[in-house]
């Protein structure tokens, strides 16, 4: 089903302003400079597969930093939610609460889904890699929440080594 919404693509840009974090706190790219980004866009806080997706990401959140990523998470969920999530899975990095959705269409990741038969408006997960401005170089459409991290890695091995041998 075609619905005209579409993701974000290689060469377009986030905006500097993301949203707010658990804490209220803006949640600015220029807050990280020299870094680039992982966006990562997940559907709900607490559910298995986007606790495995954040899990992955902290427990490589160093080597991201490393690597010269700086990782933020997106969903629609409260800055509330954030923080219970936040604070339950030990989470190094920023999620943004986008409750009014302007970020999550901004990346096109607000589409139509369907479960069990019944259609329903939903965030599409995605991950998404851009340059220190922003500028999406990368996309990741198909996300597996175990092995979010290792398919990073992946892509971006030899691509960005900031020691090249």
């Amino acid at each position: 089903m075609d619905t005209g919404i579409k993701l974000m693509e290689i060469g377009e840009k986030f905006p500097d302003l993301l949203g707010l974090d658990a804490e209220g706190h803006e949640v600015r790219l220029s807050d990280y400079p020299g870094k680039r980004f992982i966006i990562y866009f997940y559907p709900k806080d607490n559910t298995s597969g986007c606790t495995l997706e954040a899990q992955s990401f902290r427990d490589n959140y160093q080597t991201f930093l490393d690597m010269g990523y700086q990782v933020i998470g997106v969903s629609k969920d409260s800055a509330a939610s954030h923080r219970k999530f936040t604070e339950k899975n030990c989470l190094p990095f920023p999620l943004v609460a986008d409750t009014d959705l302007v970020l999550c269409k901004t990346a096109g990741v607000w589409q139509p889904k369907v479960m069990a038969g019944r259609a329903y408006m939903g965030i599409v997960r995605t991950t998404f890699v851009t340059d220190a401005d922003g500028t999406v170089t990368d996309r990741i459409d198909k996300v597996k929440t175990k092995i979010a991290s290792e398919q990073l890695f992946s892509l971006l091995d030899n691509r960005y080594n900031p020691n090249p041998a």
